[in-house]
């Protein structure tokens, strides 16, 4: 009897530690090469196998280390993204792997990885200039959209401008428009900055806002050659609203960078992650990951482009403030 008793006790301590469960398992740096999500998964065999002598080798997941891992470039913008990917899949801290992320800006990016001195990129859209170097020199890309952001418009904070209309802004930085009191606010002259030509947020106020409409020769103290440069001199030019700048989404609002300014909306719709990510916000700058097309699907760049992709990836995207292309969710 007491065998009995202590064989059912045995399997009622067995079948609570099945149905109770534990913690899910910490993250690792192991990635799957490939990574794929199968939504309709096959209904489960009735009958059994045939059998075989040897059973399928299961693929192996792929481990990152500082020896293999990519060379990284990209955007300004997307630094502390590449930092965060460098820390979580080589499982050192940001301050760790500071020295693996040296990004070129937007443009000088792109040369980079056609010269073969980057391997990955996490950027912006390239200019036109690069389209043309890209045919030029007969290179060829992988390029997937990963998340999105918006170019965004910035004032003081004591600006009473709070919208302004495409027709407006291009207005404003076509030289037309050289007043506040035109477009609802003070008798102020606008003090218009803008980005240098290689800076991505460059490339999208002339793609989004601008079209066909040129953009007036700003003088050189209105240029600003760092994103946080230009978004400090707008709060701070000469005590006063009179400055307006842009930038984009993720720089102004994730970052805290907005202090002293307000973003404004644009045909009255405010910039959010929402309305960035439902596109409902006129200017929306895509994001991409690039690598050379052609990489075997084991290479560590394919492996990592292919990671980014992934619902993991995408939920480290959005951890970072970014507004990723999937809807993941509330992240931890």
């Amino acid at each position: 009897m007491k065998r009995w008793t202590a064989l059912a006790l045995s399997l009622l301590l067995l079948l609570c530690s099945s149905a109770c469960g534990g913690k899910e398992p910490e993250p690792t740096a192991a990635v799957a090469p490939s990574p794929q999500v199968t939504e309709n998964p096959a209904p489960p065999v009735t009958e059994p196998p045939a059998p075989q002598a040897t059973e399928a080798p299961q693929p192996e997941q792929f481990v990152f280390t500082r020896s293999n891992f990519p060379r990284l470039n990209g955007s300004t913008a997307m630094v502390p993204l590449g930092q965060a990917i460098a820390s979580v899949l080589l499982g050192e801290t940001r301050e760790e792997v500071a020295d693996l992320i040296d990004f070129s800006r937007t443009t000088q990016s792109y040369r980079q990885l056609m010269n073969g001195m980057a391997d990955l990129l996490i950027s912006g859209a390239p200019p036109e200039s690069i389209y043309r170097e890209k045919e030029e020199m007969g290179f060829q890309w992988e390029l997937s959209l990963f998340a999105v952001d918006g170019l965004v418009f910035l004032v003081n904070a004591d600006n009473p401008v709070d919208s302004l209309t495409v027709e407006q802004l291009r207005g404003i930085y076509s030289g037309k428009i050289t007043n506040w009191s035109e477009v609802g606010g003070n008798d102020v002259e606008i003090v218009p900055f803008q980005r240098n030509e290689e800076a991505g947020s460059q490339t999208a106020m002339k793609k989004l806002v601008m079209g066909d409409v040129p953009l007036m020769d700003a003088p050189k103290e209105y240029v600003s050659g760092a994103m946080g440069d230009l978004v400090e001199v707008v709060a701070s030019y000469n005590d006063s609203a009179a400055a307006i700048g842009y930038t984009v989404y993720y720089y102004a609002h994730d970052m805290k960078m907005a202090e002293g300014l307000k973003l404004l909306a644009v045909e009255g719709v405010e910039p959010s992650a929402e309305t960035i990510r439902s596109r409902e916000y006129p200017f929306i700058n895509d994001s991409y990951v690039v690598i050379a097309a052609g990489l075997p699907d084991d290479s560590p760049a394919k492996v990592l482009y292919n990671w980014i992709l992934s619902e993991e990836g995408q939920r480290l995207v959005a951890h970072e403030g970014y507004v990723s292309i999937l809807d993941v969710g509330e992240t931890p």
